[in-house]
């Protein structure tokens, strides 16, 4: 399937308007998110995880996880939203604390979440419609599962 190791022109424009897609309707959403609600996009990534889980709480790595965020990184911001009191952490009977979302941290995402879909909705739902969001749905799934399936390999070995 591969052309070489090049893109062609066409190729080429298509993953920069994509990357450039990308960068604005993610820099629109968390200025609105910051101006707005005064959460950052990684406070929202993180209430969003928490008020989804079972019971509002979520082991760190878990939380790590799903983030995809590195260790060092997912401490210090979790210390600097716990400061803000959007997030507690709870000695459970592992090494490691439960990240747990507060009453603050609920109140938050509630009142955020439903502007932040909206926005989404506006610029990126609406602009595809329902065939063309599905056909990205397919697409996002199978770039996801290929990427993984490099990394059953590859990113074990330390690349």
């Amino acid at each position: 399937m591969s052309k070489g190791p090049w893109l062609d022109d066409d190729e080429q424009k298509a993953w920069r308007s994509y990357l450039l897609m990308q960068r604005t309707l993610e820099t629109h959403l968390e200025r609105h998110l910051q101006r707005d609600f005064g959460l950052s996009k990684s406070d929202f990534e993180i209430l969003v995880n928490l008020s989804e889980s079972e019971h509002g709480r979520m082991r760190a790595f878990e939380l790590g996880r799903s983030t995809q965020w590195e260790k060092s990184r997912l401490s210090h911001h979790l210390s600097r939203m716990e400061k803000r009191g959007l997030i507690r952490k709870e000695a459970c009977e592992s090494r490691y604390p439960e990240i747990v979302i507060t009453t603050d941290g609920l109140a938050a995402i509630k009142a955020c979440a439903p502007a932040h879909a909206a926005r989404v909705r506006e610029f990126f739902v609406d602009v595809f419609g329902p065939e063309r969001f599905a056909m990205l749905g397919e697409a996002a799934d199978e770039v996801v599962a290929a990427v993984g399936k490099h990394c059953e390999t590859d990113c074990a070995l330390g690349s």
